[in-house]
């Protein structure tokens, strides 16, 4: 048997739903895939850090509920959330990375990649800043140790995007993609639709919980572009930065606008999108647009996602899923595990006794 030792790095509500897959799971991975996880170190900003080398009960912590500094109670814990310590120090195979997301500079992100990597541990992560703005240097730091950088979930949550089109279009001259990158955004003018302002159906989408109380990087536009960034990064060969992706939001759009598209015959979406120019550059940006309502991605309504990727052999390929979601944006960081599992050489797995 397989066992890979995993560190999580913030327990909130992704991390959280990976320890319930582990305490519920596990065996049947082992069937299925071959391997199990070990969970030796949690660490959270609230929560405080802790360290076991023999394995931490992934049921127990899901089912305790710690107090602030709570992980202070454990054996081998700490009520301060001491990252630097845990990456390095733990006898972890693999860092799972799930902390909050700076658009900026990427950190702290950034910094608990860079740990893992050079203690030669394995990271997978959701964190769109790392992804955005580090990717290439974060690959590059782990080659030399043997270890990977993965983050299939950055973008659509568990919904598969990035491997799916490196692995199975191939040679289909994927030039191009477009698509609704963010639920938020795309609930708010489902229901704008319906006749609410821009202001009640933001109202709306925060008390379902499909917004953050400070929307602005979503209805603006801000986390689609992270992820367009992402996409033609790792699908068109580009150097992309977020400034290089023209960026407009939803937040001046109008009953009226919404109304008139309709009776035209179109409906509105927040678009990102890249193509590769003929001069072998990348075109990048996000802003709404009306679209027919016979466009692949118009009919897609609610809080999911969907991305056409434009080929010259298959023409547009159009992929729909859920783009959030704790459990779904969990599964991400399994399937980057599995990924993980099937590219290691035998010789570097660790056999559990």
């Amino acid at each position: 048997m397989t066992q890979y030792n995993i560190a999580l790095i913030g327990f909130g509500g992704v991390n959280r739903a990976l320890a319930e897959l582990i305490a519920g799971s596990n065996d049947r991975w082992n069937a299925e895939l071959g391997f199990r996880l070990n969970i030796v170190a949690v660490t959270d900003l609230h929560l405080g850090s802790v360290i076991s080398p023999n394995g931490i009960d992934a049921r127990m912590l899901v089912e305790t509920r710690f107090a602030r500094g709570g992980f202070a109670q454990l054996s081998g814990g700490s009520a301060e959330a001491d990252n630097e310590k845990v990456i390095k120090q733990a006898p972890a195979d693999i860092v799972a990375e799930a902390t909050f997301t700076n658009p900026v500079d990427g950190e702290p992100a950034v910094s608990h990649c860079r740990w893992a990597l050079e203690s030669g541990k394995h990271v997978v992560t959701t964190n769109k800043g790392p992804v955005a703005l580090a990717a290439a240097e974060l690959k590059a730091l782990g080659a030399p140790h043997g270890v990977m950088f993965e983050h299939e979930g950055a973008v659509m949550s568990g919904t598969p995007v990035i491997r799916m089109a490196q692995r199975t279009l191939v040679g289909a001259g994927l030039h191009g993609f477009e698509g609704i990158l963010n639920g938020t955004s795309n609930f708010v003018l489902g229901r704008m639709e319906g006749g609410l302002s821009f202001a009640e159906a933001v109202k709306e989408a925060k008390d379902l919980g499909y917004a953050e109380a400070d929307p602005t990087a979503d209805v603006e536009g801000h986390d689609v572009r992270l992820k367009v960034v992402i996409l033609a990064n790792e699908l068109l060969g580009g150097k992309l930065t977020p400034q290089d992706v023209d960026c407009k939001g939803i937040s001046g759009l109008t009953v009226a606008d919404i109304d008139a598209a309709t009776r035209e015959g179109y409906r509105w979406k927040l678009i990102g999108s890249a193509s590769v120019r003929q001069d072998g550059g990348i075109a990048a940006r996000v802003g709404p647009q009306r679209l027919a309502l016979d466009h692949a991605l118009a009919a897609v309504g609610g809080a999911i996602n969907a991305i056409s990727l434009k080929t010259d052999l298959l023409g547009a390929v159009t992929v729909t899923g859920p783009g959030a979601g704790r459990v779904e944006t969990a599964y991400a960081l399994l399937s980057d595990i599995i990924t993980i599992h099937q590219c290691r050489p035998s010789a570097d797995k660790k056999e559990a006794a």
